[in-house]
C-alpha cells in the first residue's frame, strides 16, 4: 500500500509527464452492478489509489493546524474558485415552494447547471497538457454533490469528490506540496458548499438516516479531523463535545468544526442524536480513534454494496486489478 500512497497522493512534478503521456481518457462508468462485484472492487487499482490518496492525506494532516502556514498553489485557488462558482449558483437558486418540506426541486435546476457546466469548470483548472482528462475528471465532479433524483447526499457523493481530488493527482495538477491545502483548504470549502446545499434545498441523507455517515452526511472530515489532534497536548478525546473546547478551537481543527455544526443544526443530548460520536469520547487516544475510523470507514463505506454501486472506473481511478 505504502507505493501506492505515494503514487495516488503525492504526484511527483518530473513524473506527471510520463505519468500522463500513455493515458488513454475515458468517461467513467459504473462496474459494481451485483453484491459479489464487490471483490472486483477491494482488488482493483481503483480501491488501492483511492485509499492511498485518504491515507497520505492523513499523514498529512496529522498534528496540524488548520491555521499553519502552508502553500496555495494557482491550481488550489482554481478549485477554490470553482467552489465559489458552485455556492454562488445556489445563492442564484432559491427554494421553491413544494408541499413537501424535504428534497426541495430547486435542487434539480442547481444541479442541471453544473451537469451543463462542469467541464469547462474542470477545464479551467487543468493546464493545456492535462485538459484531455477534463471529461474523464468532471464525471467525479458531478458525482460529489448529491443525487439529482432522490435530492439526497451521503459518503459516497463524498467519495467521489475525493476522487475528483485523487485524479487531479494523477494528472499531475496537484502534487505533493499541495497535501495540506488540499485537505486544509478544499475539502474544507468543499464541506461548507455542501452544507449550503443540504439546508437550502433540504436534502435527504443518502441510505436509511445518514447510516454510512458518521453524522447524516459525512465521514472524511472526522477521519482527517481526528488525525490533527493526534499528539495535542491537551486536547483528549472525551473533550471534542464540551461547548467551551468546541467554541475555542473549532477555527483550527475540522473535528471540532464539524461537531459545532453538528449542534447548530440538532437539539436534544448529543449522545441520542449522534451516538456514533458519542462512542468516541470513551476512547483513550486520538491515534486510536484515528485507526478505528479508517478501519469503520472501510467496513461501513467502502465495503458496502448500496455505496459502492454508484462508484464508476474510468483510466485515471481503473477497475483492473492491482498490479503485483
Amino acid at each position: 500500500m505504502a507505493g501506492t500512497e505515494q503514487q495516488a497522493g503525492s504526484t511527483n512534478e518530473d513524473e506527471a509527464p510520463e505519468a500522463t503521456a500513455s493515458i488513454t481518457y475515458m468517461v467513467p462508468r459504473k462496474e459494481i452492478s451485483m453484491v459479489c462485484d464487490m471483490e472486483k472492487w477491494r482488488r482493483s487499482q481503483a480501491y488501492a489509489d483511492y485509499m492511498g490518496f485518504i491515507l497520505t492525506l492523513n499523514e498529512a494532516v496529522k498534528g496540524k493546524k488548520l491555521t499553519c502556514e502552508y502553500q496555495v498553489s494557482p491550481t488550489v485557488e482554481k478549485l477554490l474558485e470553482l467552489l465559489a462558482t458552485l455556492e454562488r449558483w445556489i445563492n442564484e437558486t432559491p427554494p421553491v415552494d413544494q408541499p413537501s418540506r424535504f428534497g426541495n426541486k430547486a435542487y434539480r435546476t442547481w444541479y442541471a447547471k453544473l451537469d451543463q457546466e462542469a467541464e469547462s469548470l474542470v477545464s479551467a483548472v487543468l493546464s493545456a497538457d492535462t485538459c484531455a482528462a477534463a471529461p474523464e475528471i468532471a464525471v467525479y465532479l458531478k458525482e460529489s454533490v448529491g443525487n439529482s433524483t432522490r435530492i439526497d447526499y451521503g459518503t459516497g457523493h463524498e467519495a467521489a469528490f475525493a476522487a475528483f481530488l485523487c485524479c487531479l493527482c494523477k494528472v499531475g495538477a496537484l502534487r505533493v506540496e499541495d497535501q495540506l491545502a488540499i485537505v486544509f483548504k478544499v475539502f474544507v470549502r468543499y464541506l461548507s458548499v455542501m452544507r449550503k446545499l443540504q439546508t437550502t434545498y433540504r436534502m435527504e441523507p443518502a441510505g436509511s438516516q445518514g447510516v454510512w455517515g458518521l453524522d447524516d452526511f459525512q465521514f472524511l472530515p472526522f477521519i482527517w479531523g481526528s488525525s490533527q489532534f493526534v499528539g495535542h497536548p491537551t486536547l483528549e478525546p472525551r473533550h471534542f463535545i464540551e461547548d467551551r473546547v468546541v467554541n475555542e478551537h473549532h477555527q483550527d481543527y475540522i473535528f471540532l468544526e464539524c461537531i459545532k455544526f453538528i449542534n447548530e443544526m440538532k437539539t436534544g443530548p448529543f449522545a441520542e442524536h449522534s451516538n456514533q460520536l458519542w462512542n468516541i469520547t470513551a476512547v483513550a487516544s486520538w491515534s486510536k480513534v484515528n485507526q478505528g475510523l479508517i478501519r469503520m470507514y472501510k467496513a461501513e463505506c467502502l465495503e458496502k454494496f448500496p455505496v459502492i454501486q454508484h462508484f464508476k472506473f474510468g483510466s485515471l481511478l481503473s477497475v483492473q486489478p492491482t498490479k503485483p
